[in-house]
């Protein structure tokens, strides 16, 4: 159970805090990058130690199919993971109907600006680069600990700067999914490619880790 509660309350933060620097700081590309950044980092150090801080589906996937998290502890994760981003865009919208914003805006992700194809291979990349550092980083054979959290915020960061103007930079399927039931939209009309494309990612950077970096013992 404890484990189940530390992912729900990291992907809260991520969710929360992300959200937050979208909506309610106004933020451009750097703003938001450093809101998620930072809130990944603060999540995984103060929760990590506990569950191993995935905080994404797709990490959780990558996890399970390299033999690092059992499958049904995985399961479990992805359903804290779940509650916990939808839980976090309800506390979002109490503040967003206080303020009077719009509803149909609640820091979803969307790809106004590109073809399905692309917005597809863009997320799906992305998450990519984003496995193979967490993969890395966290390897038994030649990871950091102490530097962990870090790395990873660092690299969700940049990963953000990159993707956010163009997909929406969600990298993670929670993080899509509770600010999409809330605005509706065209957000949640493409929600489906905020799950499989990351998916398709974490699968693919799950086997290079394995294969390529040898990130497995």
């Amino acid at each position: 159970m404890q484990k189940l509660v530390a992912e729900f309350m990291g992907t809260f933060l991520l969710v929360f805090l992300g959200s937050g620097a979208v909506l309610f700081a106004k933020g451009d590309a750097l703003t938001i990058a450093i809101g998620f950044g930072l809130a990944i980092t603060i999540s995984a150090y103060a929760f990590g130690g506990i569950s191993g801080g995935h905080f994404n589906p797709a990490v959780t996937t990558a996890m399970v199919i390299n033999g690092r998290t059992p499958l049904m502890d995985g399961v479990g994760y992805v359903i804290a993971q779940i509650i916990g981003a939808i839980a976090a865009s309800g506390a979002v919208r109490v503040i967003v109907d206080a303020l009077k914003l719009p509803t149909t805006q609640m820091a979803q992700t969307d790809f106004p600006k590109l073809s399905v194809g692309v917005a597809f291979f863009v997320e799906a990349l992305a998450t990519f680069l984003f496995l193979m550092v967490i993969l890395a980083v966290t390897a038994d054979r030649f990871g950091n600990a102490e530097f962990a959290g870090l790395a990873i915020g660092v690299a969700l960061m940049l990963l953000i700067i990159f993707s956010v103007n163009l997909t929406g930079a969600s990298l993670n399927p929670a993080r899509s999914i509770g600010p999409a039931l809330f605005a509706g939209g065209t957000g949640l009309n493409h929600l489906w490619l905020y799950i499989a494309a990351p998916e398709v990612g974490a699968i693919l950077a799950a086997f290079a880790g394995r294969f390529l970096l040898g990130t497995e013992d």
